[in-house]
């Protein structure tokens, strides 16, 4: 996504999306061709396939997927692995956030709500809520699970708005930023085998050196992405969810902060059907002629997988419960990927925002917004896309 005017773009929740229909070919922002595929079923399998990958799209005979350099686009990134590399670096992690490990954090996530909740409640009216409490609680929580000091935390958003850069940052500017913040990373995980804790660094070193032969350079961005993507994303949802809540399901509100498995729900609802971003397709790279949806996809060509179409699907989720947030889903959500590529975070992410939006609704059952939705101004980025601020009333 390239877009930068924050005054032109409309909430997420209003993203209009074609039509689920057979693989097609399209383009890529940069005009070279790509195939679309927007099917439930074909997007499962284009996610889930080991014939459509990541690693080929960073040849050096590639084309460009985005005008900007950005972590997401780094080679070295674990999302950008394939096969025995990719699942190297997966295992490094594979306990730390499973949904028993997360199920255990439970009560300390709860606590760090209710300081923010307090701090919330003896701020003057409108109160910022992004400042005081989307952007703040998953920073508290990722520098927890890492081990991070309060200099780390202050940084956190710089080096997301570089890491995820929208275009509006110079390439070298970005380049710079992202060489500090690699530095950083390498620094702490040269900190965390010389004094290791028992924060999820250290035993990310552990697990490496365990598994052996990990480069250096990947285990760096692993870092660098654990540090950006735990807070961004999670940020990202909850403004956004707040925003379509209070904007236009205020019926709802009570009901999240009155019963904290309905809020779970709502919470799966809210995370299956507001992108986090403008971005319409998660791309994969066809090492050999495939087969999906009845259309054969030729060997060397680009795949756009858009899960947001896919998550629309009238023959998986059907029209009358769309719209129905305490409606279990009826598949499960492909908002965090599937396959060998699936987000690992994503129990942390839906856990955060279960119990952020149960608890403040239970502490504000009267909060609004103290504007129109109309006129938020938004933070954008490769990826994804949240209010900048979000003035609230109690």
């Amino acid at each position: 996504m390239t877009t930068t005017d924050p005054s032109a773009l409309v909430p997420l929740h209003r993203l209009h999306f074609e039509e689920p229909g057979p693989p097609r070919l399209g383009e890529l922002p940069g005009g070279a061709p790509a195939w679309l595929v927007s099917r439930y079923a074909d997007v499962r399998q284009v996610l889930s396939d080991p014939r459509f990958g990541r690693s080929r799209l960073y040849a050096a005979d590639a084309p460009a997927l985005s005008d900007v350099p950005d972590l997401v686009n780094n080679p070295d990134l674990m999302f950008n692995q394939d096969g025995p590399d990719h699942l190297r670096l997966r295992r490094t992690l594979r306990r730390a956030f499973t949904p028993r490990a997360v199920a255990r954090w439970r009560p300390w996530i709860a606590a760090i709500v209710e300081q923010l909740l307090d701090r919330l409640e003896d701020r003057p009216q409108p109160a910022d809520v992004v400042e005081e409490f989307t952007l703040p609680l998953p920073v508290a929580v990722i520098s927890r699970l890492m081990g991070l000091d309060e200099s780390a935390r202050d940084r956190m958003r710089h080096w997301s708005e570089h890491a995820f850069s929208d275009g509006s940052h110079s390439g070298e500017e970005v380049e710079s930023v992202l060489k500090e913040f690699s530095a950083f990373g390498a620094e702490l995980l040269t900190e965390r085998r010389r004094a290791p804790g028992d924060d999820l660094i250290s035993s990310l070193v552990r697990a490496a050196d365990e598994e052996g032969g990990l480069p250096e350079a990947q285990l760096v961005s692993l870092v660098c992405g654990l540090v950006v993507g735990g807070h961004d994303s999670t940020m990202t949802m909850l403004g956004n969810a707040l925003l379509y809540l209070l904007g236009e399901r205020p019926e709802s509100w009570p009901r999240i902060g009155a019963d904290e498995e309905a809020a779970g729900r709502a919470a799966d609802r809210l995370i299956h059907l507001v992108p986090l971003g403008d971005d319409r397709g998660t791309a994969r790279h066809a090492a050999v002629d495939t087969e999906v949806g009845g259309v054969v996809i030729p060997a060397g060509a680009v795949v756009l997988a858009d899960c947001g179409a896919a998550n629309r699907d009238p023959a998986v989720f059907p029209r009358h419960t769309r719209d129905d947030l305490f409606a279990p889903l009826e598949a499960p959500t492909l908002s965090f990927g599937a396959g060998a590529h699936y987000c690992l975070g994503a129990w942390l992410a839906r856990t955060e925002l279960q119990i952020a939006l149960h608890r403040l609704s239970a502490r504000f059952p009267g909060l609004h917004l103290a504007e129109p939705a109309d006129a938020v101004l938004w933070r954008t980025g490769t990826t994804s896309r949240s209010p900048r601020r979000l003035g609230v009333r109690w």
